[in-house]
């Protein structure tokens, strides 16, 4: 894509800033100072501020792990072991068990979807999907309906939401960016409220001294963000109260019927492929039944179910990455035996669609690959967690009642900079447990706080692994579903904020509950009128 003059102009200079910010640290704090100051936070920043200004991500991903490596090593006097650095950490998570998992649960389920279009069981669902469901409010539920029964792991519920639903929003009209946000938002904000989950599981290891899941359950109906988000989609949906860039995607694509609105479109030709015009159905829904059964067994068998663990104590100690890789192998085995007991395509297809099933998924691997590269960089050879650390845990006593409040902010900014709400409620539990009594309503007020700002701040981030899967899914430009997500996300985040101030005051779950509701809904339905008036105008 040809950048403008503005955008060349903002280049040079933040190369400028960018340099001039690198080359000062280590002559401030000496060799590898940065390590556990806020120093640590500027090279995920780095990389979103480049990805902003060029529109490009890889490229802004790997500056920002360059950037971090520089910082590490000293500055700009140890080239070489800055090159050394950023490469080796490449490498380090390529060769990470559990990401390597994940790869090859996204290469699995690339090829499900590849096997399904090619069944023409997309296809027979989409004209299904089309005589049934009338108007783009419906389709619009029918996705967020999706998402949330599709509750055990985010990244399983962004890839499967996404190859379902994307003929029926397409049909409607429904943009990229609207379908990718309502895959968002039924992703991690589901998984964080659901008992039985990955991340109830990663939550209820994090606390010690008392039973995680209990502390996790009654931090549910504290977990503003989580509830408020999925509460805004429902509105969303009815209402029709879009509004800052997504409004005028929404606008292209019901008017003027063109999906994905701006100049990069990676995905607009991806599904134009053969099919076979016979296709059923059934050849849809039986794949994904046998996707979600097995996920959900092997996620169990992980936790040691089979081996006279309980239900709760196996999801509990389930390996996600193990579980969903497992369970993903076997659905592409029950999908090759079914299709060629119907005879629905031969062997040497079947083999063909494995093949494009990894080229589809490629954009994906390589931006996560770079996401888990900086993260792991600003986290280990940086210590951005340590100075989050210190700077809460410094704060925190004479600041109790605004506690949950600030823990939310801090917990948003640490998620937004490194691209993971995992290692960000991985930090700050353990904080948050040593400050106050177990027990006490404050202490689960602040940790739902955690949780809140954690998923909040990689709902946001472009370098969250659920925010590119969630692109990857609807197959939506990474950078334009970015743009288009985050007035929606900051908007919830300004409201929850409000009320974890409230919540830190009064700490009763149904007044504050209550208070958070209708302060979302009040603004959306002064979205809502206002969408109304420009409508009446316009027509």
């Amino acid at each position: 894509m040809k950048m403008k003059s503005w955008q060349r102009i903002a280049l040079v200079a933040y190369a400028i800033i960018a340099v001039a910010l690198i080359a000062i640290a280590p002559g401030t704090f000496g060799e590898n100072g940065a390590f556990g100051t806020a120093w640590s936070l500027l090279p995920p920043v780095l990389a979103i501020g480049m990805a902003l200004i060029t529109k490009e991500v890889y490229i802004s991903l790997f500056v920002g792990i360059l950037s971090g490596a520089f910082l590490a090593v000293g500055g700009f006097c140890h080239p070489m072991a800055a090159i050394e650095l950023s490469m080796g950490t490449v490498v380090e998570k390529l060769g990470d068990s559990g990401n390597v998992g994940i790869l090859i649960f996204l290469v699995f389920l690339g090829a499900i979807v590849a096997l399904i279009n090619k069944a023409g069981g997309s296809r027979a669902y989409g004209e299904w999907a089309r005589a049934k469901i009338k108007e783009r409010k419906h389709a619009q539920l029918m996705t967020f309906l999706l998402g949330v029964l599709i509750f055990v792991d985010d990244y399983f519920n962004c890839l499967t939401v996404g190859s379902v639903m994307r003929p029926v929003t397409d049909s409607h009209k429904i943009s990229r960016a609207k379908l990718a946000y309502i895959i968002d938002a039924t992703a991690a904000p589901v998984c964080i409220i659901a008992p039985i989950s990955s991340w109830a599981a990663a939550v209820s290891g994090m606390v010690e001294g008392t039973n995680g899941l209990t502390l996790f359950i009654r931090a549910i109906p504290y977990n503003y963000y989580a509830l408020l988000t999925l509460l805004m989609v429902a509105i969303i949906s009815l209402r029709n109260c879009d509004f800052g860039l997504m409004k005028v995607h929404e606008d292209n694509a019901r008017y003027n019927n063109d999906l994905f609105t701006t100049g990069t479109r990676p995905y607009e030709d991806a599904d134009n492929t053969a099919v076979n015009t016979r296709g059923k159905i059934i050849d849809l829904v039986m794949p994904v039944i046998a996707l979600i059964v097995s996920c959900v067994l092997s996620l169990m068998y992980t936790g040691g179910f089979f081996a006279g663990e309980s239900i709760i104590d196996s999801f509990a100690n389930a390996s996600a990455p193990t579980g969903l890789m497992l369970g993903s192998l076997f659905a592409i085995a029950f999908t090759l035996v079914n299709y060629m007991f119907r005879r629905v395509m031969t062997f040497r297809e079947f083999a063909d669609c494995l093949a494009e099933g990894f080229k589809a998924m490629v954009p994906a691997i390589l931006i996560l690959t770079l996401a888990w590269s900086i993260g792991g960089i600003t986290k280990s050879s940086l210590g951005a967690p340590d100075f989050v650390a210190n700077l809460l845990d410094g704060s925190a006593q004479s600041l109790k009642n605004m506690l949950p409040a600030i823990i939310f902010v801090i917990s948003l900014g640490l998620a937004f900079a490194t691209g993971t709400s995992w290692g960000t409620f991985t930090i700050l539990i353990p904080i948050v447990v040593d400050v106050f009594p177990l027990g006490s309503e404050l202490l689960i007020i602040a940790i739902s706080a955690c949780l809140a700002g954690a998923v909040c701040g990689d709902h946001i981030s472009p370098i969250s692994d659920t925010t590119i899967m969630a692109s990857a899914g609807a197959q939506c430009d990474h950078l334009t579903h970015v743009y288009t997500q985050l007035p929606y996300a900051m908007l919830v985040a300004g409201v929850c904020f409000v009320t974890y101030i409230f919540a830190g005051l009064i700490q009763n779950v149904y007044i504050n509950l209550l208070i958070g509701v209708v302060l979302m809904v009040g603004v959306l339905w002064f979205i809502s009128r206002r969408n109304k008036q420009k409508d009446a105008v316009r027509a």
